[in-house]
């Protein structure tokens, strides 16, 4: 079965299969009706990479991730492909899983396979790695760390926007001790969550005090542990914020295991709004930074990036603004 076949079925030439397979817009809409039928009808797939190779197109784009097991990931992932077979795209998936040397051949892998763009959503990975794919002027998108160089987008996150709502929320419930729980502070989205919590609580005139702010590491683990160590001092806090809700969910776990009722007796306030968030007990309060949005972001950036004659000098920035969603999981602080 070959594109002979179907011109001789749908009675135009070869030459009008072609084009229309290849989605060239061009091609007459009534044309492409019958074309499509006959290919339907014959259940022809056609050779992808005899197509790359006629048209210089792959129309194959990678996605880079951390961590599949962290319940954020997954939801760019379905989100990113959703919008790239709506678009005719294949996606090339491969997760670091925090590998520098797994992250070194996914990047060998999608050289091989002529990638047309990537979108490196890791929240923190060496850029040096990713000198192969910048060097052959392959499209790059990436969270935060975008340097300004032709061929490379941005997703700057507003994460004060959000946190600002949090610590303004949770002063208007009377909390005077805050805690802070940032993720690992060689990650720079971390580092900044950080700085947003410590500019915003100077914003109402609240002290900073470090023996609240902790580091931990984004799991559920890491969040029982540091809730572990803030429960031991003096003078506890009777809120917390979190660099993520994995961590939000381990510190009200924690919280459990010592009969701490949250929010009553502690209130906490996670950051992504990981669907996971909406049905815990209870539901987490936190700071939605929209996974379907970021998807959205990163295919419109490589697929402008594809389609440009000519790259931007500097590259081009998305802003992605994060929102407070109120739940269940803060109150009132509680009576002295």
């Amino acid at each position: 079965m070959d594109i002979r076949e179907i011109a001789k079925r749908a009675k135009v030439s070869t030459a009008t299969v072609s084009r229309t397979i290849n989605r060239v817009p061009t091609v007459d809409p009534q044309l492409a009706k019958r074309v499509w039928k006959v290919v339907e009808e014959l259940g022809y797939y056609p050779n992808t990479q005899a197509r790359a190779l006629v048209s210089g197109r792959t129309r194959i784009f990678g996605l880079i991730v951390s961590d599949m097991t962290n319940p954020f990931f997954p939801e760019i992932v379905q989100s990113f492909e959703d919008i790239a077979v709506e678009h005719g795209y294949e996606i090339l998936l491969t997760s670091t899983v925090h590998d520098p040397k797994r992250m070194e051949g996914s990047v060998r892998r999608m050289i091989e396979r002529r990638v047309e763009g990537v979108a490196i959503l890791t929240f923190g990975m060496e850029e040096s790695l990713l000198e192969g794919l910048r060097f052959r002027k392959v499209p790059l998108v990436f969270i935060d760390v975008g340097p300004p160089l032709p061929h490379v987008c941005n997703i700057r996150i507003d994460y004060q926007r959000g946190i600002r709502q949090a610590v303004q929320h949770l002063a208007a419930l009377r909390h005077e001790r805050i805690g802070f729980i940032a993720g690992p502070l060689h990650l720079p989205s971390a580092v900044t969550r950080k700085a947003a919590f410590e500019s915003s609580l100077r914003e109402i005139g609240m002290p900073i005090d470090p023996d609240l702010i902790l580091q931990g590491d984004h799991t559920m683990e890491g969040g029982m542990r540091a809730y572990d160590e803030l429960a031991k001092k003096s003078a506890r806090p009777t809120a917390i914020m979190c660099s993520n809700d994995m961590t939000a969910i381990g510190v009200i776990r924690e919280a459990y295991e010592r009969g701490v009722s949250v929010p009553q007796e502690l209130s906490v306030i996670g950051f992504d709004d990981i669907r996971l968030s909406r049905f815990f007990i209870p539901p987490i309060t936190t700071i939605q930074m929209s996974q379907v949005e970021i998807a959205r972001l990163a295919f419109k950036a490589l697929v402008t990036e594809v389609e440009r004659e000519t790259p931007s000098s500097k590259g081009t920035e998305y802003v992605l603004n994060t929102d407070l969603v109120l739940r269940k999981s803060t109150a009132m602080a509680p009576q002295k």
